[in-house]
């Protein structure tokens, strides 16, 4: 099993933190794992996104134009990554932020309304989560508690009170995308 994922969207949308969380979970399954980020010099608002790799074999080169997922938190990151997810991929994006949705046939597009989802929790940082627990509902590529893991190791301590609400916010995305493969 290999699955090559690409997390995108704005600085300060948690992008990056997904995939280091993914990464984390799939070191807890003794997987082999990368996690290559790209960031504009902006703190917030620029682009950010990053390459995971989850693999039960060594993983030859981060460097991968096509993917098996991507996962799109704003509509230049679907605009921009929409072509490269390999035919029979996944595309996972928050449908309440974005205007112009994918419009591929070769691929499984996953519209999970996680901003709106995260305002209902009043925490729009869990938003991140809501989109990690779709992805992982979908792609099965570690466990719920590797997860939960992962989320404590990168999460800075001083934040671990709000391991609860990440965590009802991962419960709640994989519903979403449970809600989602019941009607594929």
């Amino acid at each position: 099993m290999k699955h090559e994922a690409i997390f995108a969207g704005f600085g300060g949308q948690g992008v990056l933190t997904m995939g280091m969380i993914l990464c984390y979970a799939g070191m807890k399954e003794s997987k082999e794992v990368c996690w290559m980020p790209s960031y504009g010099p902006e703190m917030r608002g620029g682009t950010a996104n990053c390459i995971t790799i989850i693999s039960d074999s060594e993983i030859s080169s981060p460097i991968i134009s096509k993917f098996d997922s991507v996962v799109a938190l704003n509509q230049p990151s679907v605009d921009k990554f929409e072509s490269a997810v390999k035919p029979g991929g996944n595309l996972f994006y928050d449908s309440t932020n974005i205007i112009n949705p994918p419009t591929r046939t070769d691929i499984n597009i996953f519209p999970i309304p996680a901003s709106e989802e995260a305002n209902r929790l009043n925490n729009m940082k869990v938003m991140n989560m809501l989109m990690l627990g779709a992805f992982v509902e979908v792609v099965k590529v570690v466990e719920d508690d590797s997860i939960v893991y992962g989320l404590q190791q990168v999460l800075p301590e001083r934040y671990h009170h709000l391991i609860p609400l990440n965590n009802e916010a991962y419960i709640i995305g994989k519903k979403l995308a449970e809600s989602i493969l019941a009607k594929i």
